[in-house]
């Protein structure tokens, strides 16, 4: 019996270490076959899904992941918020370890989601005070419905965009069509440890009435 809905919402944590046990093509087309229900604008479904599975190309895209990583832990060490909203990085890179892209070959699963921007309908891409964001709904929620399927099914994963960072170096080796853009990348596998208990700020932290300054709902 797969996981229920709810407890799935509330044990979904990011697992970034994998037992050797190998995900099967079947069990991994079962994720995505569920997956392919989540919403999106226009039901246009814009999402693409490249299967990385050669250890050449999953090199080469952990080597430019890593560059973004140690610029990550450079601004983190700093106190800074890596890659702030129209904020120039001031911070040096900090080279440190990360286990998932320096064995990026044993992950079992490496899954890199691109969307179609001809399928997108950005709502916020004219307003002139900040880059647009809207577009995100007619993906993200497809990458949240792989994690949960996984879930549903004793795995475990992780998402990532640190690759949307290095796009142009990364379109070549992943032969990313024209006009789509790099949303997400996932590793999936058996969880050496499966979270069940994770930290989230109560509802009344970040829900008010009416207003965004308004009045604090509490369950």
């Amino acid at each position: 019996m797969l996981l229920d809905l709810i407890s799935g919402l509330r044990t979904t944590g990011a697992a970034r270490e994998f037992t050797p046990d190998p995900v099967s093509d079947e069990t991994l087309a079962e994720v995505l076959d569920d997956a392919r229900f989540a919403p999106s604008g226009g039901n246009r479904q814009p999402w693409k899904v490249a299967v990385v599975k050669n250890p050449v190309n999953r090199r080469s895209i952990a080597e430019l992941m890593t560059r973004v990583w140690h610029e990550y832990v450079g601004a983190s060490s700093s106190g800074e918020t890596p890659f702030l909203l129209g904020a120039t990085p001031t911070a040096a890179p900090v080279v440190a370890p990360n286990a998932l892209l320096d064995h990026i070959e044993d992950v079992p699963v490496v899954l890199v989601v691109a969307a179609d921007l001809h399928r997108i309908a950005l709502m916020d891409g004219q307003l002139p005070h900040r880059p647009p964001l809207t577009g995100g709904a007619s993906v993200y929620p497809f990458c949240w419905s792989i994690l949960l399927g996984a879930r549903a099914r004793g795995l475990g994963g992780v998402m990532t965009t640190f690759l949307s960072r290095v796009e142009p170096e990364a379109a070549e080796p992943l032969g990313l069509p024209d006009g789509h853009a790099l949303a997400a990348t996932i590793f999936l596998g058996h969880p050496v440890h499966q979270a069940t208990r994770l930290r989230r700020q109560p509802v009344g932290s970040f829900t008010t009435i009416d207003r965004f300054d308004g009045t604090p709902l509490d369950g």
